[in-house]
């Protein structure tokens, strides 16, 4: 009897992508003839690369009897990203393909570990120039780094031989992959294994002492999976008033088997979303106090959040209701203002018809025009195993792992429940402002939930976006400032609110997990009250991106600071957890006076809502909108992203030719058409490559149209709107001006 796929979802090595309708035991050999026939093509020893990056090769086919390691310790560097970010001391033991590791030898003898990691199961790469070492395990990456070269030099070799050994041990005794059910990297740095944990790891075992046991609990699993599908379209059902017409092509996509669900994200699976949007009606008052008033659950809020034991199911707070969507009204040792009166010209301007083609239309379309494709048939593996270590944003990729949005679009995104700010700028009390600014940073994260399974295109030099949303009050757009680096800079404008950012991404992979690392600031000014917010970006992270149930997370710390007063400060810390930990996707934070005294708690999850205050008296500042019909067969997007990319026919004659929505291989994969998409992409690719070498040798720099590159008071570089925008489009009017360069 085999046991069932849920349990070996981490019996992977590091070059096999298993099909999953295969018997776990056959993945395994299939999964080893894989990595025979992927190493044979290349260096008999390991993948070099130009930036000195080496991926350490796993077991080959017929390699057996490796024998047993010896026991191998001693100290290493581990990097942290938060807090106490840097190189931290740590002592490690790596003992049959296992590798443990604490703050000292004692703390190993007396059982307080910090972590361990299974580096058979694991993505090993190398960087002999620094000493690094990087291990990716899915659900984390570590970083480790030795200050002598002997030392490097042994560690490397030793942990060789136990992943050998380890991948070994587990092609000869399949079964004991299965008892991986818990992975041993969830591990947070703690004194003590929390009881949970040590009782989940007994039970664990105890399973895996029956194999019908394990088979009985993979078809739970299953029927809570569909139980969960039921509720959650039961739950839609009751808050679509129509749902769009399915086109033939969409009725078979739907009758695919159920696995697709999981390239959009495995937590659809076993979890719901959120039925919509809040902000609070109030505050609760200083941390520590107790209201002792009981929350009550407003009738048009009775849908279920999520099966896990989230925060929201325990706090269902008193809320006021906005509009649902833009449609509807060791933490872890792991690692330039418009002013009032431009505005209000601006729409005066647009409702008086002075935009010709502005004039704004009822309604907006609630599903894309195709579904997205099926990706299954895609080696991801081969397109990454070259790019280990390096930024993915210079790496062409396949278009069908594209959705139909870029990142100029992503970041009007952000925007989507700007009420939060609209609130913010009516809201007297600069802590309870402060509270509400904090809710809309976390905010702009939500729709991340369920698209681990595709990325935004990269916007080409020069390429621009604009969205005016007559229903939310502001007015966006934004430019591709920088090719390289790639900067995305971007420019909203409301009566009540200025927002702009420019932004620098960059990815990296590592063997089993992809990094986005954002490096910029987002500015929000809030006239009224003279207020000047800025805070950072964390790191978001694609796990498992080698196979079909890719998840995402975001963690870092986000600090807000209001650069015209000193007030207050939030601090928000979204916490680094992994798919089983029940800390997955939370976010934890604080606002506090200048004395540092905490005024508000925040508490929560990114992907179901914010709350200020102290249970069971803590107040929903916001939640996210419900989301669409069959929204797992149309990339994850929510109402307000199927909206962005719409190209209605008023809009035709007044959007720049650099406009995102004119771009060709975009529109043909947001209408279905793969095989135009991708000539296409190809096409726009191969031109802007002839017009950067072009500029080089005629020694020409490219000129954003719509920013400027200014410094700021601390002197750092930014890109703000040089206000031609709006007067542009007016006057005369960008279809009546010769673009200086083609995009496409």
């Amino acid at each position: 009897m085999n046991p069932p796929p849920l349990l070996l979802r981490r019996c992977q090595f590091d070059l096999q992508t298993w099909p999953e309708q295969e018997e776990p035991a056959q993945e395994i050999t299939n999964g080893v003839e894989m990595l025979k026939k992927q190493q044979d093509s290349q260096s008999p020893s390991s993948f070099f690369f130009a930036d000195s990056w080496e991926i350490i090769e796993g077991l080959k086919i017929g390699q057996s009897n490796v024998q047993r390691p010896d026991k191998h310790e001693g100290f290493m560097l581990k990097k942290r990203k938060w807090p106490l970010k840097g190189w931290h001391k740590r002592f490690f033991v790596l003992d049959n393909g296992i590798l443990k590791y604490s703050k000292s030898p004692i703390d190993i003898q007396k059982g307080k570990l910090h972590g361990s990691i299974d580096v058979g199961l694991s993505v090993m790469s190398i960087k002999k120039r620094a000493r690094r070492i990087d291990l990716d395990t899915e659900e984390h990456i570590y970083h480790l780094k030795v200050k002598s070269q002997d030392i490097f030099d042994a560690w490397v070799s030793k942990l060789r031989h136990h992943r050998l050994y380890r991948q070994n041990e587990i092609v000869r005794s399949p079964r004991e992959a299965t008892m991986r059910t818990f992975p041993p990297s969830a591990a947070m740095e703690s004194p003590q294994p929390a009881p949970s944990v040590v009782n989940e790891s007994k039970v664990s075992l105890s399973c895996m002492d029956s194999l019908s046991v394990c088979r009985n609990l993979a078809r739970c699993q299953s029927n809570l999976t569909e139980l969960s599908r039921l509720l959650q379209s039961l739950e839609i059902l009751q808050r679509t008033q129509s749902a769009p017409n399915f086109t033939d092509m969409q009725v078979k996509q739907a009758q695919r088997k159920t696995v697709r669900a999981s390239s959009i994200g495995f937590f659809i699976e076993c979890e719901g979303h959120a039925a919509s949007s809040c902000v609070c009606s109030g505050f609760p008052p200083q941390a520590g106090e107790q209201m002792g008033i009981p929350l009550t659950q407003q009738a048009s809020n009775e849908s279920r959040l999520s099966m896990s034991e989230s925060v929201s199911e325990f706090f269902d707070a008193q809320e006021v209701l906005l509009s649902a969507s833009s449609s509807e009204n060791e933490g872890s040792d792991d690692e330039s203002y418009v002013s009032d009166f431009a505005y209000l010209l601006l729409f005066s301007q647009v409702a008086n018809g002075d935009f010709a083609g502005s004039a704004f239309r009822n309604g907006r379309r609630i599903c894309l025009p195709a579904p997205c494709p099926d990706t299954s048939n895609i080696n991801l593996w081969n397109i990454l195993r070259n790019n280990i270590g390096k930024d993915l944003s210079k790496v062409s990729m396949p278009v069908e792992l594209n959705e139909p949005l870029n990142t100029l679009q992503r970041m009007c995104e952000e925007l989507e429940y700007s009420e939060l700010l609209d609130k913010a700028a009516e809201t007297e009390d600069p802590f309870e402002r402060m509270v509400l600014v904090a809710a809309f940073a976390v905010s702009g994260y939500s729709s991340t939930y369920y698209r681990a399974g595709s990325k935004p295109f990269n916007p080409l030099l020069g390429e621009s976006y604009e969205c005016i949303r007559e229903d939310k009050g502001f007015c966006f757009f934004s430019e591709q400032v920088s090719h390289h680096p790639p900067i995305s800079a971007c420019h909203c404008e409301s009566k009540n609110f200025t927002f702009c950012q420019d932004v620098r991404w960059k990815n990296k992979f590592w063997g089993k997990s992809m990094e986005i690392l954002p490096i910029g600031t987002v500015n929000l000014m809030i006239p009224r009250f003279g207020d000047h917010y800025e805070w950072n970006k964390v790191t978001t992270c694609v796990h498992n991106i080698l196979s079909g149930r890719r998840w995402i997370e975001h963690y870092g710390e986000i600090t807000i600071r209001n650069t015209k007063s000193s007030a207050c400060l939030c601090k928000l810390t979204f916490v680094k957890g992994n798919y089983w930990s029940s800390n997955v996707n939370e976010v934890q934070g604080f606002v506090m006076d200048q004395e540092g005294k905490v005024i508000h708690r925040l508490f929560g999850k990114w992907h179901e809502g914010l709350y200020c205050g102290v249970p069971p008296s803590a107040k929903c500042i916001w939640r996210p909108g419900s989301m669409p019909t069959d929204y797992e067969l149309y990339y994850g997007f929510t109402r307000f992203a199927i909206e962005l990319n719409e190209l209605c026919p008023e809009l035709k004659d007044v959007l720049p030719r650099t406009d995102a929505r004119f771009r060709p291989d975009q529109r043909h994969l947001e209408e279905g058409n793969l095989e135009m998409a991708s000539s296409e992409k190809q096409r726009i690719e191969d031109m802007q490559r002839a017009r950067r070498k072009w500029n080089e040798e005629n020694n020409i720099k490219h000129e954003p149209r719509f920013f400027k590159k200014v410094v700021d008071a601390n002197h750092r570089e930014r890109w703000v709107s040089n206000n031609t925008y709006w007067e542009l489009r007016k006057n005369p009017g960008f279809i009546n001006m010769e673009e200086a360069v083609s995009l496409w």
